[in-house]
């Protein structure tokens, strides 16, 4: 049975429930066909030359879904050669200073949105998202040629710059296209595609350094960049001229200052903010625990896969109920869910001083974290709903204070480490239900707003 990511009924496989692609209106299929719609020419951006053949619905998902992943791809396929790294620049075995590969990387992604969120909003997508892929390619090959550790660590903050971009605007561009439950379907699937990423990458970056230079793992991001850049000359424009806005400080604060005023795009901000905060506590300290307090760090590569399994699991079945259920009724069905499983972890979490049985901690575990990512694509969705005018600066706030705050409150529970579970489990239960209670804020107002 297809997807049905554009609202299809039981017997039809596609009926269009997306705006279409702007300069046009949608058109609804009740023969089964996907109808094209036609896309609005943007005069400042110059022809492709020979035919082309613009991107098919399932086509414009997979892009998106592999330039959201672009922002994985800069980190788990690099983690594996972090022994070659501390071995060419003379660093102990067990030194902490390649962490600072993932730091600069951090940084860049957090401070990168505040430039193409606005610029997409004048320029269109396409442009910025050009630049961002080009940044990341260059990033990449300096990093693949720099003779010094800090030259690498500068690479590596300017690799985040430019992999905010395809983050962000792939963000926007969805919201350009789709409104609704069926933006909500499409965010849900984008997501599984992401979290592919982390179940691959790692095994295929310790294949490639197992054949070849470590640096193979800065040549690859760099041409999947490259290969991106071809395959974006296919996207249409998402953002009609009608509806850019102007590059200047004062349109930039206005666009934020709406973006911050919306109680219900505030709401969810503060939820997913939250929920990134135990989504970065259990990426820091999932291998701390399983090393620390159980003795099994060589299970931990098994161990974060199937559990990134279960994430794209999540996803796929995001995908499927947000149709049935719609985006208000399944995010607040996810909260309490999530809540309970939550309190399941905290109670497992103090049985044995701390250190309850491994397999009974791992099925919590199992239960509780996917519920905290399940609401994430839902979240995104109706944030930027109400904003579509500015969805590149209200993506671009969205993603800078959902990650650096959720990097903060994740910081807090790894510095909480005192050799048991019991501060993970308390202090995850904790943020997911102020998260949840957000959610259910922020999710009242959007149900009045609805009924008005």
């Amino acid at each position: 049975m297809a997807l049905g990511l554009w609202g299809a009924r039981p017997t039809v496989p596609f009926r269009l429930e997306s705006r279409g692609f702007p300069g046009c209106p949608s058109r609804r299929v009740k023969t089964g066909r996907s109808v094209q719609p036609t896309v609005q020419a943007d005069p400042t951006i110059p022809a492709v030359k020979g035919p082309r053949r613009d991107l098919g619905p399932r086509e414009f998902l997979l892009l998106v879904s592999v330039l959201s992943a672009t922002t994985a791809i800069g980190i788990d396929l690099v983690l594996p050669a972090f022994p070659n790294i501390r071995q060419q620049f003379g660093m102990a075995s067990d030194s902490s200073a390649v962490a600072w590969m993932i730091t600069a990387y951090f940084l860049g992604l957090a401070v990168g949105p505040w430039l193409y969120g606005p610029a997409s909003d004048r320029y269109g997508r396409r442009r910025p998202l050009y630049a961002g892929l080009a940044l990341y390619a260059v990033a990449a090959i300096i990093g693949a040629l720099a003779p010094t550790w800090p030259l690498i660590v500068i690479s590596r903050f300017v690799w985040g710059l430019g992999a905010s971009g395809p983050r962000v605007l792939s963000m926007a561009m969805v919201r350009d296209r789709f409104e609704g439950n069926a933006m909500a379907r499409v965010m849900s699937i984008s997501m599984a595609v992401f979290l592919i990423v982390p179940i691959l990458a790692p095994s295929l970056g310790a294949a490639l350094i197992a054949i070849l230079p470590w640096r193979v793992v800065f040549w690859l991001p760099a041409a999947i960049a490259g290969g991106l850049m071809l395959w974006c000359r296919r996207l249409p424009e998402t953002l009609t001229l009608e509806r850019r806005r102007p590059f200047t400080w004062s349109a930039v604060g206005t666009a934020s200052r709406e973006v911050f005023t919306h109680r219900q795009t505030v709401g969810f901000i503060v939820s997913m903010t939250f929920i990134f905060g135990i989504m970065n506590a259990y990426l820091a300290g999932s291998e701390v625990i399983l090393s620390d307090v159980y003795g099994y760090a060589k299970w931990f590569p098994l161990f974060f896969g199937c559990i990134a399994v279960l994430f794209a699991a999540m996803s796929l079945a995001n995908a499927r109920l947000v149709g049935r259920l719609g985006a208000l009724r399944l995010i607040r069905t996810e909260a309490a869910i999530g809540v309970v499983t939550m309190a399941v972890l905290m109670l497992v979490g103090q049985m044995n001083g701390g250190r309850p049985n491994f397999w009974l901690f791992t099925v919590a575990l199992c239960l509780s974290i996917p519920m905290a990512q399940a609401v994430v694509p839902i979240s995104n969705t109706l944030a930027l709903s109400p904003l579509p005018h500015v969805a590149g600066t209200a993506s671009s706030i969205i993603g800078t204070i959902t990650f650096a705050g959720g990097a903060l409150l994740g910081s807090v529970v790894t510095g909480a480490f005192n050799g048991t579970v019991r501060p993970f489990s308390i202090l995850l239960l904790g943020y997911f239900v102020v998260g949840a209670g957000f959610i259910f804020i922020a999710t009242a107002r959007a149900r009045a707003a609805e009924t008005r």
